[in-house]
């Protein structure tokens, strides 16, 4: 079961330039910058009150940010629910039809792991699991 939503993914063409749009839109800088080989991407995050935005600029022409910017530009990539377990989780949703994009969690950025559910099981919406990292 989803706790809350843990931040909204927006897939941007320029790390550098968005960074600077959104410290000027939010009136804060990013507090956390950090690439993730493993999906292709930089990201950085900004904090707007309880809510995460995180900026996600693709590092080479098969990074799944690079594709979506391709397709359909830059905007709203994906939005994230932070989740206790995210195993449990993952099998909760493949009883209940979903289609997931991973067989289990992959590490993502900000010390989570994470999953993501096809856009085509939930209204055209990629949807993201998240689960902290502890210790």
């Amino acid at each position: 079961m989803a706790r809350k939503v843990e931040h909204i993914g927006i897939a941007v063409k320029s790390i550098e330039a968005a960074n600077k749009l959104y410290e000027q839109l939010l009136g804060t800088a990013p507090y956390k910058n950090e690439a993730v080989e493993s999906e292709a991407v930089i990201t950085s995050f900004f904090k707007a009150g309880e809510t995460k935005i995180e900026l996600l600029e693709g590092t080479s022409t098969d990074s799944p940010i690079t594709k979506f910017i391709e397709k359909k530009g830059e905007g709203i990539h994906h939005i994230a629910f932070e989740v206790e377990d995210i195993e449990k989780e993952m099998k909760r949703l493949k009883q209940q039809g979903f289609t997931l994009l991973s067989e289990a969690p992959k590490r993502g950025a900000d010390n989570k792991l994470i999953c993501f559910v096809h856009p085509k099981s939930a209204n055209a919406v990629l949807v993201e699991l998240c689960q902290e990292i502890k210790g």
